[in-house]
């Protein structure tokens, strides 16, 4: 198989999924071939050392592995133009694409090519993402090679396929969740003193280790919590404040509400 990797669709993902390759060390630039239709969108990249092409037909034909990032509503017409390229012998196709099915996939480019379909987040950039992964029945090395990548570009679990929609919003939409929760912290540390950059920097790196607690100790969040919630202390008075006012509650909607739109996505494409 060759060592080349096409990335068909430069937007978000599709760049962060690349540059997370690069920073990683797993791929070199040359290596990486990166298509979008408005090539000038992604000239940055060819100036870090990757390949740029409007054409996917000919990335595909230079690559063994391909990662398919385009829209929802340009998958199938992608698909569909790269099918004639694809060998079941040389290639394995990593679909990010949100709420497209293996089913759907292979009802297009055949039943032979290897299909993996993975959720990560635009923190791959950053070799931070959280991807979870599906597939059928695939050789064992063709899903050590996707485990692999993802591996390098962060933390990379493997779930059945009818968990993928519910990924999507605990993953992906979660970046922008937890960033948006990073937000309101830094807001309120204005609110009680601090300048907006320094708020911020704080919040952050509480996160972080907040985070990290979580991941290392393998505890439940609510025993890290107890550690800092004295009886009648600031942080417990703060919680139920929060609490009070539908903290948890507005979360959970959010999820629910993101994970509705997915289902209801995939009931109009059928």
């Amino acid at each position: 198989m060759t060592n080349n990797i096409a990335i068909l669709g430069g937007g978000n993902i599709g760049t962060s999924l690349a540059k997370g390759l690069i920073n990683s060390n797993l791929y070199s630039p040359e290596n990486i071939i990166i298509t979008r239709r408005r090539t000038h969108m992604i000239e940055n990249l060819a100036l870090e050392g990757m390949v740029i092409s409007s054409d996917n037909l000919q990335a595909v034909k230079a690559s063994g592995l391909v990662f398919l990032t385009v829209k929802p509503m340009q998958a199938k017409e992608v698909l569909g133009e790269i099918t004639p390229e694809l060998n079941h012998e040389k290639h394995i196709l990593v679909s990010l694409v949100t709420g497209l099915g293996s089913k759907e996939i292979q009802a297009i480019i055949g039943e032979q090519i290897p299909v993996f379909l993975a959720m990560p987040n635009t923190a791959l950039a950053l070799c931070e993402s959280m991807t979870c992964i599906s597939h059928g029945e695939v050789q064992e090395k063709h899903k050590e090679e996707v485990i692999n990548v993802f591996n390098h570009v962060g933390k990379c679990i493997t779930i059945p396929e009818e968990l993928m929609g519910a990924s999507t919003v605990m993953a992906a939409c979660g970046v922008a969740f937890a960033l948006r929760f990073l937000r309101s912290i830094a807001q309120g540390g204005i609110e009680i003193g601090f300048g907006a950059e320094l708020s911020t920097l704080i919040a952050a790196q509480t996160l972080k280790g907040a985070a990290r607690l979580a991941q290392e100790s393998g505890n439940h969040p609510e025993h890290e919590i107890d550690k800092v919630t004295t009886p009648m202390g600031i942080t417990i008075s703060g919680l139920n404040e929060m609490e009070h006012n539908g903290f948890s509650s507005a979360l959970i909607k959010g999820l629910i509400t993101s994970y509705n739109k997915i289902e209801k996505l995939k009931k109009l494409r059928d």
